[in-house]
């Protein structure tokens, strides 16, 4: 498994997960880049992502579904507000209703990515900021640990396809 740790911290309302892989930082870059490979791995491996859109530029956008064991469909959007190939990249992410809308009874949060280069390959860093305690803990019951652990599980097989 490629997940090393998670970590939760309400003072600074984050949470933490570091992976290490076996590919060069410019290699684990891809799988955030291209969209085929990104809908590869984002979400639980019961609920594999679909990419509809992927402009990935400082104020483009994503947009996809992840789609549930029993065929129901949960949409999300992206908007990316930083990025800097191959290092980091930053975006917005919002819960999405069936005609593609942001859902406002659900939080935006904010993720980044970091990726830095170790002897082995890489180790991606992913930090999710909360908009609140309340917010917070509404994704952690939700079991988004556990399932953005699962889905970064999912990278080494992309990685050795390369």
């Amino acid at each position: 498994m490629t997940v090393l740790s998670t970590s939760k911290d309400t003072d600074a309302l984050t949470m933490t997960i570091d992976a290490d892989f076996s590919a060069s930082p410019e290699r684990v870059w891809q799988v955030w880049s291209d969209p085929r490979q990104l809908e590869r791995w984002w979400g639980p491996p019961t609920w594999p992502a679909t990419f509809v859109e992927h402009d990935f530029v400082v104020g483009g956008g994503a947009s996809y579904f992840m789609t549930g064991p029993e065929g129901e469909k949960a949409p999300g959007l992206w908007r990316f507000v930083a990025i800097d190939e191959p290092r980091s990249l930053e975006f917005e992410n919002f819960f999405a209703d069936d005609a593609g809308e942001v859902d406002p009874s659900m939080p935006a949060i904010m993720l980044r990515a970091d990726l830095r280069e170790t002897p082995e390959g890489a180790r991606m860093t992913i930090t999710t900021r909360f908009p609140g305690v309340a917010e917070m803990q509404q994704m952690v019951d939700m079991g988004m640990a556990e399932g953005l652990g699962a889905a970064m599980g999912q990278i080494d097989a992309i990685l050795a396809d390369a």
